[in-house]
């Protein structure tokens, strides 16, 4: 925690890796990171937290701050601290949900919505009790198999990459610990679970991951029913922004999200390391995709973010 003049508090949530001298804000896969401020956040506050995490007894340090602040980070980042760019969208919900479907979503993404809204084969429904984690978690599984198809990697190391990121009892702690605020939507086709997301919900909402059955959502435009839904009740609890997560080089995420009014961010993430391990993990990691022949590329709008 940090005090500065006029009263104004920060705070770094960090996380300490159970083994290696690491530190995260957050670790990978557990969404955005960065301070958080009882007022204005200025670049000079940032540049001082560097300094004061320059001097914590650990390899390294890695934050990932909210993409809408990418600008303001960068400002206040110290030469020394290494960037890694990224890449997220955002939708402004302030104007609400009308603004939104009207003005932010093309004419093509509400024909397709209505087109499913009028399907009697289609149904979306979300709850908030962990009721629907295992749905969501069936189809995150059929998922891992076709990502492994789509990025040209052995199906077991998916699976295992996967499960080892996003267990199922991970799912089912965090809606416990964070009960309302964790909500799981689900669409159906023909009674069957086609499409599902986990997003955590306050004064903003995070799309956290996302999954789906391919076969089963074909041409329907369930997986499109659900995320207008996800919209819709995140402007009715009054949020200001959904954050939908990382887009990275992904085309075809990319065009999905902003199918809805989402916007794209570029910002960095950050480290403050003693030994240049953010360069060596990523040469390690360009040998062995290049061993396999991995592609980095997905596609779909149900990849995990």
């Amino acid at each position: 925690m940090y005090e500065f003049p006029g009263d104004r508090f920060l705070v770094l949530p960090l996380v300490r890796h159970g083994v290696l001298p690491m530190e995260f804000s957050p670790p990978a896969g557990w969404g955005m990171g960065g301070l958080l401020s009882t007022g204005r956040l200025y670049a000079e506050d940032i540049a001082a937290v560097f300094e004061d995490l320059r001097r914590r007894p650990v390899a390294r340090i890695s934050i990932r701050p909210n993409p809408n602040q990418g600008a303001l980070w960068e400002a206040g980042r110290p030469d020394w601290v290494t960037a890694v760019p990224r890449y997220a969208h955002v939708i402004d919900l302030s104007e609400g949900f009308d603004f939104v479907l009207n003005e932010k979503m093309g004419r093509k993404i509400r024909r397709r919505l209505r087109k499913a809204e009028q399907s009697s084969d289609i149904t979306v429904e979300w709850d908030d009790t962990g009721r629907l984690i295992p749905e969501f978690y069936e189809l995150l599984m059929k998922s891992f198999n076709r990502w492994a198809v789509q990025q040209n990697e052995p199906p077991w190391l998916t699976r295992w990459r996967g499960q080892r990121r996003d267990s199922l009892r991970k799912f089912e702690v965090i809606a416990e610990k964070l009960g309302s605020m964790c909500r799981i939507y689900v669409a159906r086709r023909n009674g069957k679970a086609a499409a599902a997301s986990v997003t955590l919900q306050g004064s903003n909402v995070n799309d956290s991951r996302g999954a789906m059955d391919h076969e089963l959502v074909g041409q329907s435009g369930a997986n499109y029913l659900l995320q207008k839904v996800a919209i819709e009740e995140a402007c009715r609890a009054g949020c200001r922004y959904h954050h939908l997560g990382e887009s990275g080089r992904a085309p075809g995420l990319a065009l999905f999200k902003e199918r809805f009014g989402a916007v794209g961010h570029a910002y960095n993430e950050y480290h403050v390391e003693r030994l240049p391990i953010t360069k060596v993990d990523a040469h390690l990691k360009n040998v062995v995709k290049k061993i396999i022949g991995f592609k980095d590329v997905p596609t779909s709008a149900d990849t995990a973010r």
